[in-house]
């Protein structure tokens, strides 16, 4: 275990990659799924209030950097107007299927079930872009999965208490965050393409 205060250190990698995702999306260079991105806002803000219920303290940190870099990237999706992906009825029903599973949380008022039914809905609503990230990587910027991933890890490590409130956000994130990367950094890794 390290020190937790760490996690601030991944809190800064965190926004220093949501904020280099967010000029790119300013400039034009990076197109943001807008549902994606402003679900991945809200599921963690929910997480956050979740686990900070539950006592987790510092570590939490991540999980708000977590949803506040989003938030910043779906705002700044509308600054350029060229600057966003076309959002398809996939988008729409990955959305409303992540918008449910926020209001089952809500239903229950668990801690567990909150962070559970987070989970679920942030990998819905990160369908779209993961297909994206597969099918039109040049659309994306990998450093904010890549600092995403490293600031999780950093999380992970500072954690003294092996609990589902305190792993489980860091542990899917880190995953999350390592496939965006691989498929956005190395396209070729892709299935069906040939490497060579």
């Amino acid at each position: 275990m390290i020190d937790e205060r760490f996690v601030i250190f991944g809190a800064l990698l965190n926004l220093v990659g949501s904020g280099t995702y967010a000029y790119a999306t300013i400039r034009g260079r990076t197109k943001p799924n807008r549902i994606t991105w402003f679900l991945w806002a809200l599921a963690p803000f929910i997480a956050f209030s979740a686990s900070v219920k539950d006592g987790v303290g510092l570590p939490s940190l991540m999980t708000f950097m977590v949803g506040f870099g989003p938030l910043l990237i779906f705002l700044s999706s509308f600054v350029n107007r060229k600057a966003f992906w076309k959002i398809s009825r996939l988008d729409i029903i990955c959305g409303a299927i992540s918008v449910l599973a926020l209001v089952l949380w809500l239903v229950t008022g668990s801690g567990f079930i909150a962070i559970l039914f987070s989970i679920i809905a942030d990998l819905i609503a990160g369908i779209p872009t993961l297909i994206k990230a597969y099918s039109a990587p040049e659309t994306e910027n990998y450093s904010v999965f890549l600092f995403g991933a490293v600031s999780a890890v950093i999380t992970l490590l500072a954690i003294d208490k092996w609990e589902f409130s305190y792993y489980a956000f860091p542990a899917y994130i880190l995953a999350i965050c390592l496939t965006l990367f691989v498929l956005i950094k190395f396209p070729k890794l892709r299935l069906g393409v040939n490497s060579s």
